[in-house]
């Protein structure tokens, strides 16, 4: 049945793209998304409403963990009649860099967050990836229709006429759900651009936070014309460069707490600090959700920091941008919290929090850094009463403790009776979900040991949450759309022993996997024959997506734990 509707969802015809420049078909790029909509890009940086900095911890004397302003961006189903073009080749759409501007100066962050060579990794980085764009519409119209293959829902008759219940506006318009991305160490708001903009080509608006928190390798804050800044920094205003970077914090006397063999764990201190900034920052960008929804927008082209002269800006800025096309399209209840990393640790703890984020119904961990996950008790005593969903690589399945503190969390949602799910997908390391593996395949296939085809991992993690927010999203959000449903989420739990074929060795647990055999596999694989259309997965275009080892549609994740498992409440652990 799986791989029925896998075969029946190529069908639908995806959304136009821009157009790749000739340069871009030199280097790294990225792939155009599956779903229904065009994709639009815009990024906006506005001062928070309250400066403040988070914890005692300092850097050089000066306070670490500081937010002044809030930076993200924001990925939205497009209308493409109208978008931000080039100024030197006409009407050409403009496309937003996957390498954060300035890219050179990031790429160096990089290093250092790599704790490797300046020189060779900047230039690597910057050569493969100058010229790689992001396949989405800079400053897009928002879409005023529904997507091809889309029916117009109809509210329910239960529904009230408030604006937060019905399905459409007065003039018949589509309203969006919304869905905040939290990256994980060493990301950017740019990082899993995949993940968000396959999700927004499916009707969703993404807020991709790009966290200032000392958690990102570099990031650059632009300061506001006031002034007004947290305490504990003090600015030039002579200086015409008006800004402050920001770059990954090592915890001191452990700088690498996030190894499964450091004898001193986790730095809780710095990652629980770290937490309460990054959920911190997305209330702040949820009130900008807020004051675009009400009518606002020129309030935010306004305050908005990212602009023509402004550090880590583009000349195009917000302009060209209709606010009027925002007003009222947005769903602000219900709202979802995915994170990567120590991404989804962020986004437990906002789940758990239901009295400070009312407006967060569900949340969806990628591969979680669960050790970092702060404990019932730790920054708040409520349980999670709310639905989840983690979907998990291979690599942090076979690290036990992490497996065991993953399998704590889903235990707190099976205590309150909230639907939950569980799954790995097969062959797959930690950053499958991420950019990195599709712009740099062979590299993760060589030295990472990853097994599976990396947009077919990318696809599975967004189908399978796609299928996850179809079940637990009020009705008026999800009737209308023409999501795939592959049937993951109905994969029945694993009953046996975790499989260990591709356990590593303790030296590379969670980093890495161990491929039996790798040079025959390999050899295998160059030989083999295009394989029959039953037995593995295409994409849009038509293209089998097959990795070094061939997994069948329908069989390609191992489901640890749903809400039809009979014995949810007591998870099994890893051995």
């Amino acid at each position: 049945m799986a791989s029925e509707k896998h075969q029946n969802s190529q069908r639908q015809r995806p959304g136009a793209s821009p157009p790749r420049e000739f340069r871009e078909h030199l280097f790294h790029q990225l792939p155009e998304y599956a779903g229904p909509y065009s994709v639009g890009v815009m990024e906006i940086e506005v001062p928070v409403r309250e400066p403040r900095t988070f914890s005692h911890i300092k850097r050089n004397g000066v306070h670490a963990l500081r937010m002044d302003t809030v930076l993200f961006s924001v990925f939205y189903p497009c209308d493409v009649s109208s978008y931000a073009t080039k100024k030197k080749k006409g009407k050409k759409p403009s496309k937003v860099t996957w390498l954060p501007r300035p890219r050179a100066l990031t790429s160096k962050g990089y290093a250092k967050f790599f704790d490797t060579p300046r020189l060779p990794v900047t230039a690597y980085i910057a050569a493969t990836t100058m010229f790689t764009k992001l396949p989405a519409f800079r400053n897009a119209k928002l879409a005023g229709t529904r997507a091809a293959g889309a029916t117009s829902p109809r509210a329910s008759s239960s529904a009230s006429h408030s604006q937060d219940t019905l399905t459409d506006n007065e003039a018949g318009k589509p309203r969006f759900p919304v869905i905040f991305f939290s990256h994980g160490l060493g990301g950017s708001r740019t990082c899993c651009s995949t993940v968000c903009g396959e999700l927004a080509s499916n009707g969703f608006v993404v807020v991709a936070m790009e966290h200032r928190d000392g958690s990102g390798a570099r990031s650059y804050v632009n300061i506001p014309p006031s002034g007004n800044l947290a305490a504990g920094l003090e600015i030039d205003n002579t200086n015409p460069e008006r800004f402050y970077k920001v770059d990954y914090v090592f915890p001191r006397d452990n700088p690498l707490d996030t190894s499964p063999h450091n004898t001193k764990g986790v730095d809780i201190t710095l990652r629980h600090a770290q937490i309460d900034m990054r959920m911190s920052e997305i209330d702040e960008a949820y009130c900008v959700l807020q004051l675009l929804n009400d009518g606002q927008g020129d309030l935010i082209y306004r305050s908005n920091l990212r602009k023509s002269g402004n550090a880590g800006s583009s000349s195009k800025g917000l302009e060209g941008i209709d606010w009027s096309e925002w007003e009222g399209k947005l769903f602000l209840r219900d709202v979802t919290i995915m994170g990567h990393s120590f991404g989804g640790a962020t986004a437990a703890e906002m789940v758990r929090q239901d009295d400070r984020f009312p407006y967060i119904s569900q949340g969806i961990l990628l591969d979680a850094w669960a050790s970092a996950t702060p404990k019932m008790g730790d920054l708040t005593h409520q349980p999670l009463r709310k639905p989840l969903l983690a979907v998990t690589s291979e690599a942090f399945m076979h690290w036990p403790d992490n497996f065991a503190r993953m399998s704590d969390i889903i235990k707190e949602t099976g205590d309150t009776g909230a639907p939950c799910w569980m799954l790995t997908i097969k062959g797959s390391t930690h950053l499958s979900q991420t950019d990195f593996a599709i712009l740099y395949p062979r590299w993760m296939s060589l030295f990472i040991k990853t097994v599976v085809h990396p947009r077919r991992a990318l696809y599975l993690t967004v189908n399978s949450s796609l299928e996850f927010l179809s079940r637990v999203l009020p009705p008026e959000h999800t009737s209308g759309n023409a999501w795939v449903d592959e049937g993951i989420l109905r994969t029945k739990p694993y009953a046996e022993e975790l499989p260990r074929d591709y356990r590593p060795d303790d030296k590379w647990m969670a980093s890495r996997l161990r491929i039996p055999n790798e040079f025959k596999l390999r050899v295998k694989k160059r030989l083999q024959r295009k394989p029959e259309p039953s037995t593995v997965a295409y994409d849009t275009r038509g293209k089998p997506l097959i990795g070094l080892v061939r997994y069948a549609p329908g069989n390609e994740v191992w489901m640890h734990f749903s809400p039809d498992q009979e014995e949810r409440q007591h998870p099994r652990r890893l051995e």
